[in-house]
């Protein structure tokens, strides 16, 4: 039943991430699914595709770590209410 609600919580909470310097914005649900990405328009240019694609991959990888530390939060915070050692 905790296990449930915290999955239902975690979908329904965002982190944002972004990399060079906002150049790249990638939001993420808690549950670890990419919401969006929002790319700023001055990066984007025939020239540029390789620096594009490192700054979309540096935004979606922290954005997934967020979400993965928001899921670990809120299960020791469940897991601290309920008295289990180590939490």
């Amino acid at each position: 039943k905790n296990v449930k609600k915290i999955q239902s919580g975690l979908a329904r909470k965002t982190v944002e991430c972004s990399s060079g310097g906002d150049a790249v914005t990638v939001v993420a649900a808690g549950d670890g699914t990419v919401r969006s990405i929002r790319i700023n328009p001055e990066v984007v240019s025939a020239d540029r595709t390789a620096k594009l694609e490192s700054l979309v991959l540096a935004a979606v990888s922290g954005a997934l770590k967020k979400a993965r530390d928001l899921g670990a939060e809120e299960v020791s915070k469940v897991a601290a209410g309920l008295g289990l050692p180590g939490m």
